[in-house]
């Protein structure tokens, strides 16, 4: 168990509700557990430089007529190396049982796993494209496809992008997405669009109905790497995506993509990550080098905006967040080997 810290404001009422859960390690990936009744469920992955890795599947019980609460570890599994995310099956998937969802992480492969009701986790299968080959190339993220739950695409520094079928676990396709390494890819909330980011500076859209042609949106100036990016969860038309070493996030609309309809100046320090609310087209957040954690709203288009609508000050670098799809007004933040959920 974990003990809770919440904040409190001069006069004893409770200000924020802050959560805080100590791991045994460095915390990169996290995800939260999607369905509705699995409240407050987040699997959390180990950053530590060496093969032996772990995650573990950590729940916040809360009494909600006091605000108190406390963290029980619910599950651990062992990881080969760090994980360079985490996804949990969506909500309206249906392919593993009634008692069980399925968690997905990469690394040096794409790994599927069982977790039943009682957090008893089995391997599901290991998805591998590059049989032949002594060394794996790394993969560098991935993301489930809402619209259709069967499929998973995944992004590679050998500069490949696959999509995978999860039932079948097999490929369905690999294609070369860009020049260089690509470290990221996500689904629109439409079944066939998605997007990548790389080395090369260049933000791309795919149809998979039509792989062999891919449209440029975005590239930066000086063509210096795109990190991630998130599509809008309500607006198929919004993208947001950060840049390597900038304190900056770009929104971007895919309909005239060439320059930025916003940028967000508020961080002090590089942006590590963005999330988009799944409740609100307008709302995003960002977190960075400065320990800050910023929501956005972005309602008003063409502007540069430097004042957040809520900021949250952690005590060290954020790496990492997520913003809770089953329970809205909650996000995640991982500060070293420390966790919060913070009620926004």
């Amino acid at each position: 168990m974990s003990e809770v810290q919440n904040e409190l404001s001069q006069d004893g009422n409770k200000k924020k509700e802050i959560f805080t859960y100590k791991a045994p390690w460095t915390v990169y990936t996290m995800a939260w557990r999607r369905r509705p009744e699995g409240r407050f469920q987040i699997a959390l992955g180990s950053f530590i430089e060496e093969y032996a890795n772990q995650f573990q599947i950590v729940s916040l019980e809360r009494d909600e007529s006091t605000g108190d609460g406390v963290f029980k570890k619910l599950g651990q599994f062992d990881h080969p190396y760090p994980s360079t995310k985490a996804l949990w099956a969506p909500a309206n998937a249906n392919l593993g049982t009634a008692k069980a969802d399925l968690l997905a992480t990469s690394g040096d492969y794409l790994r599927i796993w069982n977790v039943d009701d009682d957090c008893q986790i089995t391997m599901k299968g290991v998805l591998n494209n590059n049989k032949h080959a002594e060394y794996c190339a790394p993969i560098t993220s991935f993301d489930w496809n809402e619209a259709d739950p069967s499929l998973i695409g995944s992004c590679s520094i050998d500069t490949t992008c696959t999509i995978w079928d999860v039932q079948a676990m097999t490929p369905k396709t690999q294609l070369i997405a860009h020049d260089k390494e690509v470290y990221d890819i996500a689904f629109a909330c439409v079944k066939d669009i998605f997007g990548t980011v790389g080395a090369d500076g260049s933000l791309r859209m795919f149809d998979l109905r039509s792989l062999e042609h891919s449209t440029i949106l975005y590239e930066t100036p000086d063509l210096s790497p795109l990190l991630k990016l998130v599509w809008n969860k309500q607006d198929p038309n919004y993208i947001a995506t950060i840049q390597a070493e900038s304190n900056k996030t770009i929104i971007l609309d895919i309909r005239m993509s060439t320059y930025p309809v916003a940028e967000l100046h508020g961080h002090t320090g590089s942006v590590n990550a963005i999330a988009w609310a799944p409740h609100s087209a307008s709302h995003i957040v960002t977190c960075g080098d400065d320990r800050q954690a910023l929501i956005w709203d972005v309602s008003t288009k063409h502007v540069v905006l430097e004042d957040p609508i809520l900021a949250f000050l952690a005590d060290g670098e954020i790496n990492s967040l997520q913003w809770d799809a089953s329970h809205e007004d909650w996000v995640a933040i991982c500060i070293q080997d420390n966790v919060q959920i913070l009620k926004v």
